[in-house]
C-alpha cells in the first residue's frame, strides 16, 4: 500500500481519536494498541515518512493518558520488601555467593593471621580495645564493654557506625568491584582476629552466645552489601548486551535497592547488640534462639524464598515490570 493511501484509509479514525478524548480504560487501551499498530507498519514501509513522527505523538499522548493517573497499589510499599527485593537477591545470587567466598576467606586470614602473630590482634583492634577487654577478663566479665554505654546512646551510636559501613560497602563497587571486595576483606580479617582473641582466652563459645545474638544479622548485611556492591561493579566491568552506560545505571540503581532493602535490618542488629546482647547472663538456650532466629530468617528471606517467588508466576504486574 502507497503512503497516501495508508494515510486516506486512516486519517479520519485518527483525527477522531484526537477530537473525541475518552477517559475509558478499555477505549484508550484499544486506541493506543491500534495507533501502535499504525506506527510499526509505517516504520516498516515508510521509514522516512513524517506520518512516523505524527503517530508517535499519538501513540504517546495514549499512553500518557493511560498511566498518568494509574494509583499506585496501597501495598506496593510492602511489597519491596515482600517480592522486589527478595527477586533480587535471586537474580543476583551469584554475586551474594562470590560475596560471602570474599568474606569467608578474609575472615579465615584473620584468624590465622591472630595465631601465628601476637601483635596482629592489637594492629587490628587497637590496643586500647585489646587492654580494656584484658582488663574485663580479669574481672571476670570479658563482654564488659557491651554494658559500658546507656542502652539507647550505645543504639544511635551502632546504628549509625553499622549503615555508614553498609552503604560505603555498597558505594565502593564504583571502582569496579575492587573497592568492595577490598572492605569485604577488611571486615572480614577484623572479624576473623576478633574472634580468635576471644577463643584463645578460652570464651570463644561464650563469644557465640554473646556476641552472635547481633552478629548474625550484622555480618549478614555485611555480605549482602558486598553484593549490592559487586552488582554495582560489575554492571561497569561486564556490561553483557547493554550499553555500558544503560548497564551502569541499572547496577547501580539494583545495587542501591538492595542496600536501602537491608538497613532496617541493620537497625535491628544494633537494637540486639545495644539492648540485649549486653546481658551476658541470659540463660544459654535463649541466646542460642535468638540467634538461631536470625540465622534462619537470613537463610529463608535471601535464598529460600527468593528461590519460591522466582517459580511463581502469579506475582503483581508492577513487580514482573520492575524485575
Amino acid at each position: 500500500m502507497r503512503e497516501a493511501l495508508f494515510i486516506k484509509h486512516n486519517s479520519e479514525r485518527w483525527k477522531h481519536y484526537e477530537e473525541v478524548p475518552t477517559h475509558d480504560p478499555d477505549e484508550l487501551a484499544e486506541r493506543f494498541v491500534s495507533v501502535t499498530d499504525d506506527l510499526a507498519y509505517a516504520k516498516t514501509f515508510y521509514p522516512n515518512s513524517k506520518t512516523i513522527g505524527y503517530l508517535n505523538q499519538l501513540a504517546a499522548r495514549f499512553h500518557t493518558s493511560i498511566y498518568k493517573n494509574k494509583k499506585e497499589k496501597k501495598g506496593r510499599f510492602a511489597a519491596f520488601w515482600k517480592y522486589e527485593l527478595p527477586l533480587l537477591f535471586y537474580r543476583h545470587r551469584r554475586a551474594l555467593l562470590y560475596s560471602f567466598i570474599f568474606f569467608s576467606i578474609s575472615m579465615l586470614i584473620g584468624v590465622l593471621s591472630a595465631k601465628y602473630d601476637n601483635s596482629f590482634v592489637n594492629l587490628v583492634m587497637g590496643d586500647d580495645y585489646v587492654n580494656m577487654t584484658n582488663d574485663n577478663i580479669a574481672k571476670g566479665d570479658p563482654f564488659g564493654v557491651y554494658k559500658k554505654e546507656n542502652e539507647f546512646m550505645m543504639f544511635i551510636m551502632i546504628a549509625k557506625n553499622n549503615l555508614y559501613v553498609t552503604v560505603v560497602c555498597y558505594l565502593l563497587g564504583i571502582f569496579c568491584s575492587v573497592g568492595t571486595v577490598f572492605s569485604l576483606f577488611r571486615n572480614g580479617i577484623m572479624l576473623g582476629a576478633f574472634e580468635y582473641f576471644f577463643f584463645s582466652k578460652g570464651y570463644g563459645l561464650s563469644s557465640i552466645l554473646v556476641i552472635w545474638i547481633h552478629g548474625t544479622l550484622e555480618i549478614s548485611c555485611i555480605i549482602i552489601a558486598g553484593a549490592a556492591g559487586l552488582v554495582f561493579g560489575n554492571s561497569i566491568l561486564f556490561p553483557k548486551t547493554f550499553k555500558r552506560v544503560v548497564s551502569f545505571k541499572k547496577g547501580a540503581i539494583e545495587g542501591m535497592k538492595i542496600t536501602l532493602g537491608i538497613l532496617p535490618i541493620i537497625v535491628v542488629a544494633a537494637i540486639f547488640e545495644s539492648f540485649v546482647t549486653r546481658h551476658t547472663e541470659m540463660p544459654a538456650w535463649l541466646s542460642v534462639g535468638i540467634l538461631l532466629t536470625s540465622l534462619l530468617f537470613v537463610v529463608w528471606y535471601v535464598i529460600i524464598y527468593p528461590n519460591f517467588l522466582s517459580k511463581n508466576s502469579n506475582l503483581p504486574t508492577y513487580v514482573n515490570a520492575a524485575n
